[in-house]
């Protein structure tokens, strides 16, 4: 994952650390320019050679290898940071407020894909469903109203922090170009209207993934219906604020 101002820019999987950051990196190499980079490896020379190419501020991992350690130092102004604890999420988070602080639960909810409603005529092909867990796993971090459109584990195009859903997905989809198309797009909250989904399908989106319960849900499975679209509802909203 390559991150900027607290929201990932790039994010993809990969047999190897080295062309996982490689697909996130390509994601947006604009964004990704000054960014974190975060690894659930250790840090291998490979690695590390690619990291060295662009400006970073720091890159952490679970390790690092001697050889991409000597590597790294070659860049004098980047920090490299091992924590092995890099998967585990905070139980608690804390916000502070004027006269105080407010003390919340951490959203550690990652539901599995066979809890999910598949709510359209159009039924998801395993492949899809894998790629739409993943486009919900992203989501998960982005800053509300967010959507994240992905392809080949990939991102593809991320709308963060807007003040209304439809703007993030203009977002997205601009970014994804054409790589929306055969893409699939995820909302960490409900559609209040079927207006993202027809921006999505004609972008080229073939599946949704979004937590439902909206009074209006059944606008935006109409449109998924008629536009030939596969829509999964998981239950849970990701808002991250």
């Amino acid at each position: 994952a390559i991150l900027k101002h607290n929201n990932p820019c790039g994010v993809a999987l990969a047999k190897t650390p080295v062309e996982a950051y490689q697909k996130a990196l390509a994601s947006d190499p604009v964004s990704a320019f000054g960014g974190i980079v975060a690894l659930n490896r250790p840090i291998d020379a490979d690695t590390a050679l690619e990291l060295t190419q662009i400006f970073l501020e720091c890159v952490v991992a679970p390790a690092c290898t001697p050889e991409a350690a000597e590597i790294l130092q070659s860049k004098s102004r980047v920090r490299v940071l091992t924590l092995a604890s890099l998967t585990d999420e905070p139980q608690q988070t804390i916000k502070a407020i004027a006269g105080g602080f407010l003390l919340q639960e951490g959203d550690q909810a990652m539901e599995h894909p066979q809890q999910w409603q598949v709510v359209t005529e159009k039924q998801p092909t395993p492949d899809q469903i894998e790629e739409l867990f993943f486009a919900w796993k992203v989501v998960k971090h982005v800053k509300s109203n967010a959507i994240v459109v992905t392809r080949d584990r990939a991102t593809a195009g991320v709308g963060a922090g807007q003040m209304n859903r439809v703007g993030s997905a203009k977002i997205a989809l601009e970014q994804a170009g054409d790589k929306a198309v055969g893409a699939v797009l995820s909302s960490d909250a409900f559609f209040p209207f079927g207006d993202s989904v027809r921006l999505a399908a004609e972008k080229g989106i073939v599946a949704i993934v979004q937590p439902g319960g909206s009074l209006r849900d059944q606008e935006s499975i109409d449109a998924a219906n008629e536009l030939n679209i596969v829509m999964l509802f998981t239950g849970i909203r990701h808002f991250l604020h």
